[in-house]
């Protein structure tokens, strides 16, 4: 059996970025989905919301590219989890682990900055127009959605 899910919704928030006690990256956001159905001859429209999970890398992407309004597309796996408040109540939550997230390009162009590795661990963006790869070093270059770079 696989666990994977692919949503296309809005964010309802901005990305939240905290980090972990051990230094790893999280960025936490809602998005909802809207659907559209037929119910007795009549077009109907639901809205689910979703709160997404990135973690490490993707999350400060996601946290530096991203605001409240944006339509992305979120590909990751259902992951439901539990827990007791003070107060002696049981709370479950289901939420998405994002393993990609990215603009949705339908009603949207976006410029894409790729990221490059600066050592052990590091990845640097680099948003200078002429970035070179004299030496054998990989610098961040810009290219424009929909090329490959």
């Amino acid at each position: 059996m696989s666990n994977t899910v692919t949503l296309v919704g809005n964010l309802t928030r901005d990305p939240e970025l905290r980090y972990t006690p051990s230094g790893a990256a999280v960025a936490k956001f809602g998005i909802a989905v809207n659907r559209y159905f037929t119910k007795n001859g009549e077009r109907e429209e639901r809205t689910d919301f979703f709160n997404v999970n990135a973690w490490r890398q993707l999350a400060e992407h996601v946290a530096e590219s991203l605001a409240q309004g944006t339509r992305v597309i979120v590909t990751g796996r259902i992951q439901s989890r539990s827990w007791e408040t003070e107060d002696g109540q049981k709370r479950n939550v289901i939420e998405i682990e994002a393993d990609e997230v990215g603009p949705s390009l339908r009603w949207a162009t976006a410029q894409i900055t790729k990221a490059t590795r600066g050592g052990p661990g590091e990845w640097q963006t680099d948003s200078n127009e002429s970035a070179s790869n004299e030496g054998g070093t990989a610098n961040a270059e810009e290219v424009p959605a929909g090329t490959q770079g």
